[in-house]
């Protein structure tokens, strides 16, 4: 069975294009997979052990901001190194599969999203095309952004402090491999999930939920809330550490606020 005879597309082409795409991705996602298996200890060794550095990026940039204009706590520019152990036999090979995953999930993302939006466009009228394809564009780069500033500056502050912490001087800190990526990867995706709240605020605008008038009346609020939540994600003493993290937090609520129907 393929279309009816004024030319719609019955239930079983739909089933047949869906079948296709789920087809395509799974391809797709396939392939990524077997190539980032085989690079996934190049990508360790020089992307996911970086924060472990003095060496990285984020903590050269302080030491420099430290010797010019901008008051960086020391603890943030004083040398630092991380040692990471492995206390199970298998988990190195295991942590190469899971990071396999995350990365063919990681790069195949916007092919997923491409995808969908032509499984579903034929469905839609000229102006909700325009609102989905603004959707799913904006989603996109966002999710990305909030992925780049959880690596580049959420997870490296975090680490540091929490690394750095002594209760005692009597105790000597050993992070296992294990407690490293399962932070590595919850702050990094985390971040990419809170970097979505302008696109929830949107469409809870299209939907008549949400007006611009709620971020002008609960902005006060909304500041004490935001600190907190960055408070929560790095639990850093110093002010500095805290306005990095509450910066980008705060400015998704003010372009939530922009796209958001007065």
């Amino acid at each position: 069975m393929t279309s009816t005879d004024n030319g719609e597309a019955t239930f079983w082409d739909h089933l047949e294009v869906l079948r296709w795409m789920l087809i395509r991705i799974i391809v797709v996602w396939t392939a990524l997979l077997v190539l980032g298996f085989a690079f996934i200890p190049w990508l360790f060794d020089h992307v996911v052990m970086a924060p472990t550095s003095n060496n990285f990026f984020l903590y050269r940039w302080l030491a420099a901001l430290s010797g010019h204009f901008i008051p960086v706590p020391a603890d943030l520019v004083r040398p630092f190194h991380v040692s990471v152990i492995n206390l199970k036999l298998a988990s190195q090979f295991f942590l190469q599969c899971e990071l396999a995953f995350w990365f063919s999930l990681l790069v195949s993302f916007p092919y997923v999203v491409f995808e969908l939006w032509r499984f579903i466009c034929p469905a839609l009228y000229n102006n909700e095309k325009r609102g989905v394809r603004f959707t799913f564009f904006l989603g996109t780069v966002l999710f990305y952004m909030g992925c780049t500033v959880g690596y580049s500056l959420v997870f490296p502050l975090t680490l540091r402090f929490l690394y750095t912490y002594q209760l005692s001087a009597a105790i000597s800190n050993q992070l296992s491999l294990e407690s490293y990526m399962d932070n590595f990867l919850m702050l990094i995706f985390m971040m990419g999930i809170i970097f979505e709240l302008p696109i929830l605020s949107w469409l809870l605008s299209k939907l008549g939920l949400l007006r611009r008038s709620f971020f002008s009346r609960y902005r006060r609020h909304a500041v004490v809330v935001l600190l907190v939540v960055a408070a929560f994600i790095t639990p850093s003493s110093d002010p500095f550490t805290l306005f990095a993290v509450f910066l980008p937090i705060y400015l998704l609520w003010e372009l939530s606020a922009l796209l958001v129907k007065k």
